[in-house]
């Protein structure tokens, strides 16, 4: 038995050793990657090429959508071409889109509050937005019934349910990723250069959307049907989407850079820091590393999102064994997908200027292979961080909807919604600056724990005791599904490596 034991503390102590050399290998090839003069090669080009395409064949859409109704209707005879024109003109572009002006006016303003408060009230305004936001989608969802709107009302009251639920599921994992936030707020409100990034791109994300709700608004007020106007809508909104998120995530691989660049140098005013690192950053993330964001940019938030759900459901299953079947099916497709589209990836991007795909295994099997992603997997700050920037956009899209029902009763929900997407991406683009630097964090903690040791000796004990609690967790589990005789894959996944 004593010889066991002896055997088991050797592998132990082997395993232990062989982890810190590959962590001194990955901080040296780190080292070198984030060389000042070290050439990077252009990655995902394709997807660089369909962006730009869409963003001018959008643009030309747009202004003629504007235009055919900009002071005088139908001035390019589009209706003739819209089958089941209803022939009514309820208005012109210009009548819609001071309503989408006041949206981008609020949706800027939350944005630069919620980087002024950075530092002060961050935790604060996170909290408010976990507990908020339930009530204020049930709220919305009585509002849509008052109106006679059965099928928003519906979908604005399973939002509240989905929203209330998956906070219940988290509750005892708030106080671990609340102190998480708090860290990365401390990283980022110390280099005040990446705050000013986030002011600039949303201000460029800002101008886009000035062009995109003039076409928005001659969509509202064309003459055709209203479905024809809800497809087109869509399709609009499914752009806007793509686009916030690849300016989204530009800034998130220029902040991830940055913070990497501090915590492997140990400090912004090391001497051992390349000159001119936001820059660098910069222009790697617009350029050799542009395709690969925007083609990360098109899957990954969809993805989380979808994971946070599953992973929400399935801790409150019980031993439902039908069901736990089914959802754990779902779940390891998902995993499967994250395993190729996950934030994680931006922080690779950054330092190593690999290809989307391939800096999203490589992360991912780098927690795996430290046992970080049982800490990743227990935090869950960037559902946090979405749940304030969808109250953000419920409260633009409602300032919208009000002024829009005091003039157009019809085009409430049009408007509204549309405008409540405008307030998502511009605040998110505030949001993601504490994002960048969560994701940061667990990269260098995966790669060598002594950089965030060095940085903040008391988070990182906490960190190492909650990764030690989980990995218990999940052995303890392992041990539950071998003596209930559950499936096999549920025993690969329990046990960590």
């Amino acid at each position: 038995m004593s010889g066991s034991q002896s055997s088991t503390s050797d592998s132990d102590s082997i395993a232990a050793v062989d982890q810190n050399v590959r962590r001194s290998q990955r901080s040296d090839t780190a080292g070198q990657a984030l060389a000042p003069d070290l050439p990077r090669r252009w990655h995902d080009v394709f997807w660089l090429g369909i962006f730009l395409l869409h963003l001018i064949g959008l643009g030309i859409a747009l202004a003629i959508l504007g235009l055919n109704r900009f002071k005088k209707s139908d001035r390019f005879k589009i209706d003739r071409f819209t089958t089941g024109s209803s022939g009514s003109n309820r208005g012109l572009t210009e009548d819609y889109w001071p309503m989408y002006a006041l949206a981008g006016g609020v949706g800027t303003v939350l944005g630069w509050t919620w980087l002024l408060l950075l530092g002060s009230r961050a935790n604060q305004m996170m909290k408010i937005s976990v507990h908020i936001l339930t009530t204020y989608l049930a709220v919305i969802s009585v509002l849509c019934f008052w109106c006679e709107q059965f099928f928003w009302g519906v979908a604005f009251a399973i939002g509240a349910a989905l929203q209330f639920l998956y906070v219940i599921s988290v509750i005892e994992r708030l106080p671990f990723t609340m102190l998480v936030l708090q860290k990365a707020v401390k990283m980022v409100w110390s280099l005040p250069e990446v705050m000013r990034v986030a002011y600039a791109f949303m201000l460029v994300m800002l101008l886009w959307m000035a062009i995109w709700s003039f076409g928005a608004a001659g969509v509202v007020a064309s003459s055709m049907e209203n479905g024809g106007r809800w497809w087109l809508l869509v399709v609009l909104s499914v752009s806007l989407f793509w686009t916030g998120a690849v300016l989204c995530n530009t800034v998130h691989v220029i902040v991830s850079g940055m913070v990497f660049l501090v915590l492997i140098h140990d400090g912004r005013e090391a001497a051992s820091m390349p000159p001119n690192p936001l820059l660098k950053s910069l222009r790697y993330a617009v350029t050799t590393s542009f395709g690969s964001i925007c083609y990360g940019s098109l899957f990954t938030a969809a993805i989380r999102t979808l994971r946070w759900e599953i992973r929400g459901l399935r801790s409150k299953i019980g031993k439902n064994e039908c069901l736990l079947c089914c959802v754990d099916f779902l779940f390891h497709l998902v995993e499967t997908l994250v395993r190729f589209f996950n934030k994680y990836a931006y922080v690779q991007i950054a330092v190593y200027g690999k290809s989307f795909n391939h800096s999203a295994r490589d992360a991912w099997e780098l927690f795996q292979s430290t046992g970080v992603e049982a800490l990743v997997a227990y935090d869950c700050s960037g559902a946090v961080l979405l749940m304030g920037t969808v109250l953000s956009g419920l409260i633009t899209g409602t300032c919208s909807g009000v002024w829009t029902r005091i003039k157009w009763n019809d085009r409430v929900i049009m408007v509204g919604s549309t405008a409540m997407l405008m307030g998502m991406v511009l605040v998110g683009v505030a949001m993601v600056v504490v994002e960048s630097a969560v994701t940061s964090i667990y990269i260098c903690y995966a790669e060598d724990p002594l950089l965030i040791h060095r940085w903040d000796a008391e988070f990182f004990n906490q960190l190492s005791e909650t990764l030690h609690q989980r990995l218990q967790h999940r052995s303890a589990r392992a041990r539950e599904v071998v003596s209930s005789n559950r499936f096999d894959i549920h025993i690969r996944e329990s046990i960590p490596v």
